[in-house]
């Protein structure tokens, strides 16, 4: 399979949305509940319209695309949320549709979002498949852990890092 990797614009919200909503559906149905899903359907409207300025920045809001124009895979970053944080670079969120694992795409997101830089990540701890992916890439957990908030159910989350020792 052939992708193409561009910026996501505002134009984009509606295919983000349905992709995010797919690929949580994918990488954390044993996770959450059934419920937790259809909330998540029925909000679509709404997480539309609040997408549209997170798509309308310059830090990276990277989407994947297939030769029919689906997006497959979604990696977004920038300044870091915690404070203090341990590197000054957050990738925010990174996915990719069950169907295109193993391609190499997540890594060309993950290039693309964050490049080689030092950079932080919150993980679902729970989640084995993608901290193997970021254990790959130089990212070790750092100690820190939380709870997702309460709409997200309280899934426990930690902390991974790629500091700028760990790219040498």
């Amino acid at each position: 399979m052939k992708y193409q990797l561009r910026q996501a614009t505002p134009e984009d919200a509606m295919a983000v949305v349905l992709f995010h909503t797919l690929a949580h559906e994918e990488s954390y149905g044993h996770l959450l509940s059934p419920e937790f899903f259809r909330g998540r359907r029925a909000s679509i409207p709404e997480r539309v319209e609040s997408r549209r300025p997170h798509l309308a920045v310059a830090d990276p809001r990277i989407i994947a695309v297939d030769g029919t124009n689906r997006i497959v895979g979604l990696a977004d970053a920038g300044p870091g949320r915690d404070d203090p944080g341990p590197e000054e670079l957050e990738l925010y969120s990174i996915f990719t549709l069950r169907d295109t694992y193993g391609t190499g795409l997540g890594a060309a997101l993950l290039s693309a979002a964050v490049g080689d830089s030092p950079a932080y990540l919150w993980v679902l701890r729970d989640n084995s498949r993608a901290q193997a992916f970021y254990r790959k890439h130089g990212f070790r957990p750092d100690g820190a852990t939380g709870l997702l908030p309460p709409e997200w159910e309280e899934l426990p989350e930690l902390r991974m890092v790629r500091t700028a020792k760990s790219l040498r």
